[in-house]
């Protein structure tokens, strides 16, 4: 055939895509699936951009500490400044301490703005910080004490867009600060943070890039932003799509572009030295769909060990993925302290009392009375639906009626003290790892009874593995000056070692008492300010928190779904169960109720994320499906990969 004289252009790869929108001072989106290796495209990035503007200083911004860890250790430079997003909006405003002052009072006068509030107050006046005797300073810390000047990670977010959007400066500071700034899961950063970076930002001559990288797909937390579509649409950001699948094996691969619900259909990676590549070739991998009228969970475990050779005791081959920390907590053994921190109606019943007495403009001064006596000051003459407002709803007196050694601790307790307690499940099993090598996220919410139990734990946990100098250097235990105090040492902890059928509190004040983890301040405040929490904590066997230390450490094969986002196993066994959760619904997911297209939506996500973890074989359990739910099964995964084990 004779020469046409034209030239075929292969289609440039994502790189040289968002090169050239870099060189055109572009914006820009890399959207990519599970697996598609988007951090590796990342780091590429900011390698080729310092190498060639080596005198500009880069930002990177990612959801997690380990994500900040992992890109600092792969570029490695002194022009890359890399952080979780809080940290370096905070970076950025903390020296502006007038004007955070105002944007805090702007903000508290705003009746249109709920996330920052101080209580009993709606209305102060700009210098509330200064006219003290010692002028507050503006702080960030893990807890929030707004009057007092210090602000959380919610409120910080608010701020941070006020000050952006008020004082253009502080915008010009920045983009001369950095001349690119990156976000790392993009789908993950909150609304105020897009809003800043690509509203704020862009009223200013000065020029700054920002790329964002990420998968709409896999926006399972619900204060995320999910998709920036609006702003691809005005033509702010241009989108580059990532096809490659570098984890999966195909057959996986095949189910996930079955439920993906955008234009992303994601092919194996052509690297022969990617995860799912062997000899050449992409992996095929293993998919079931099992369904059981019987809901007992063992029996599935058994029969994927005795016929798949699953080993469900290797925490780091193989997860179990569960919707919430409440369905595991039976399974992983810590169910009476998960109950103490998720399940006090109690507690909730004090809340109604509380906001009622606040929106209905009560100024007595309970501060000398018991929980008790404003409760009955609340209902005095009160009937119907009056009444009703200060009494307990079904639920809480079902709990009442069940704990009344619990709720008469309560009414006697001092209601000043009683308000201010506040109990969630995060204080107790926030942080929670994947595996061990993992690190914990900063901004624990852990509370400082749980952090001390988890010193405890670790001294105890480092001596029995033999990691001698790590448990000297962490211990309490200072008096190590001779070989009798050696024995000493050893005596006392292995006295914790083998703790039988001690509880909590017992095994705090033996390791306090032998020296090997001392009660200190914020302990005993704890105990001071939340008595009522550490009197149920304290007669709980140490057993069970030894129980919650390793699930919390990755040291089982448990995970919820929302926590496994990231990461990568060789055996996934995804159960489908919502939990009384009513924000997910399995079966409208599987028959596509586009009537409940929030709830659609959301599990749509995080089953897809559940999915594309494994990089071996996938089991997905249903209990007792619908013929409907049976028939997409087989659609979805194929009709020789459904199964009954009944």
């Amino acid at each position: 055939m004779a020469e046409t004289g034209l030239i075929i252009e292969r289609p440039k790869d994502e790189f040289l895509q968002i090169m050239e929108h870099i060189a055109n001072g572009d914006n820009f989106l890399l959207s990519g699936g599970a697996g598609s290796g988007k951090t590796y495209s990342l780091v590429q990035v900011i390698r080729q951009v310092i190498a060639d503007n080596p005198i500009s200083k880069v930002a990177c911004m990612t959801y997690t500490n380990a994500a900040v860890k992992e890109i600092e250790e792969r570029v490695n430079h002194k022009n890359l400044n890399v952080s979780t997003i809080h940290d370096f909006l905070w970076d950025n405003i903390k020296h502006f301490q007038k004007e955070l002052k105002l944007a805090i009072v702007a903000l508290v006068n705003d009746e249109n703005v709920t996330k920052v509030r101080i209580d009993d107050l709606d209305n102060i006046s700009n210098d509330f910080f200064d006219n003290r005797e010692e002028p507050v300073k503006i702080q960030y810390k893990e807890y929030l004490r707004l009057k007092d000047g210090i602000i959380s990670h919610d409120e910080l977010l608010v701020i941070a867009d006020y000050m952006f959007e008020h004082y253009p400066k502080l915008c010009d500071i920045v983009k001369d600060k950095y001349r690119f700034i990156f976000i790392d899961e993009y789908q993950d950063t909150h609304r105020e943070v897009v809003r800043i970076l690509l509203e704020h930002f862009a009223k200013n001559e000065k020029h700054s890039t920002i790329g964002f990288f990420g998968d709409a797909m896999q926006s399972i937390y619900d204060n995320g932003i999910g998709n920036i579509n609006e702003y691809k649409g005005k033509g702010k950001v241009k989108e580059v799509k990532k096809a490659q699948n570098r984890r999966n094996p195909q057959k996986i691969i095949s189910l996930a572009n079955r439920l993906r619900t955008d234009e992303i259909t994601q092919v194996p990676s052509t690297d022969d030295f990617a995860p799912n590549m062997a000899d050449g070739q992409v992996k095929e991998g293993k998919i079931m769909f099992i369904h059981s009228t019987n809901e007992d969970i063992s029996r599935v475990k058994q029969f994927l060990s005795e016929h798949h050779g699953w080993n469900f005791s290797d925490a780091k081959e193989t997860k179990e993925l569960n919707l919430t920390h409440n369905l595991i907590a039976d399974k992983a053994g810590f169910r009476t302290l998960m109950d103490i921190y998720d399940k006090d109606y109690i507690l909730d019943f004090k809340k109604r009392i509380k906001d009622y007495i606040k929106s209905n403009g009560v100024t007595t001064d309970f501060s000398a009375n018991t929980f008790g006596e404003v409760v009955a000051i609340s209902q005095r003459g009160k009937t119907g639906r009056d009444l009703n407002a200060v009494s307990p709803t079904p639920t809480m007196q079902r709990f009442i009626d069940n704990n009344p050694n619990l709720y008469q601790t309560a009414l006697d307790y001092n209601y000043a003290k009683f308000s201010k307690i506040y109990v969630d499940k995060d204080q107790l099993i926030d942080d929670k790892k994947q595996d061990e090598d993992d690190e914990n996220k900063k901004g624990s919410k852990r509370d400082n009874l749980i952090r001390h139990l988890f010193k405890i734990q670790t001294n105890i946990t480092l001596y029995i593995n033999g990691q001698y100098n790590e448990f000297l250097r962490i211990t309490d235990y200072k008096q190590i000056n001779s070989i009798e105090d050696k024995r000493t040492l050893r005596k006392n902890i292995e006295s914790l070692v083998n703790v039988g059928d001690k509880t909590i509190e017992e095994v705090i004040n033996d390791a306090h008492e032998k020296g090997i983890c001392l009660i200190d301040e914020k302990l005993e405040k704890f105990r001071e300010e939340k008595i009522y929490i550490y009197n149920q904590v304290k007669n709980v066997n140490y057993n069970e928190f030894q129980e919650l230390f390793k699930y919390l450490e990755g040291q089982t094969p448990f995970s919820t779904q929302h926590k496994t986002k990231g990461t990568e196993f060789n055996n996934v066994l995804v159960i489908l169960d919502n939990g009384k959760w009513n924000d997910y619904n399995f079966e409208y997911l599987f028959t596509n109720r586009i009537d409940k297209q929030s709830v659609l939506e959301r599990t749509q996500k995080i089953f897809y994320v559940c999915c594309t973890r494994a990089k071996e074989n996938l089991v997905v359990f249903y209990h007792n499906p619908s013929l409907n739910v049976i028939s997409q099964a087989k659609l979805w995964f194929e009709e020789e990969n459904v199964h009954s084990i009944d």
